[in-house]
């Protein structure tokens, strides 16, 4: 298996994670790590709401669910798959993991125009600028897929 043929399988993955995490009553989004071989390791959802706290982003549980079970030797080599664009927090904490790769589906502009742009929880840096910035190279590919991943979105936002 190639790279664009994993990541394209990897984030319609990350697609179905964000679609449970909508079943459950949290935002529709999804994360899923997977290792240099293209092996599943984790997945996390978003539980923004059923945990009552702002951080609990799918990419971040991810994260701290991944910094549990490996060193940051091995996050290196793997791919975090994230249905939409991380978001600067997600971003940082992706960074700080060691995690070496992103792939995102949804980009942050494309939910913006969806979400509403004139929202006050807008922090818009792309993770690609923000991630430039860091010592350390994290590869990011993206947006894949993204009106197949807008798809999770629908009536979810009240637009």
């Amino acid at each position: 298996m190639d790279f664009e043929q994993a990541d394209l399988e990897w984030l319609r993955k990350s697609f179905a994670v964000a679609a449970r995490s909508r079943e459950n009553g949290n935002h529709p989004f999804g994360a899923v790590l997977v290792g240099p071989k293209f092996e599943f390791l984790l997945e996390a959802e978003n539980t923004v709401l059923s945990g009552n706290d702002i951080t609990e982003h799918a990419e971040i549980n991810l994260v701290r669910m991944a910094l549990a079970d490996y060193d940051p030797r091995s996050l290196a080599l793997c791919t975090i798959y994230a249905s939409t664009e991380p978001c600067p927090m997600c971003a940082g904490a992706i960074f700080w993991s060691g995690i070496g790769r992103v792939v995102y589906g949804v980009s942050e502009a494309g939910l913006y125009r969806l979400v509403g742009e004139e929202s006050e929880e807008v922090l818009q840096i792309p993770c690609r600028e923000l991630l430039a910035h860091g010592r350390r190279n994290v590869e990011v590919v993206g947006p894949l897929l993204e009106e197949e991943g807008l798809q999770v979105h629908e009536g979810f936002w009240g637009v």
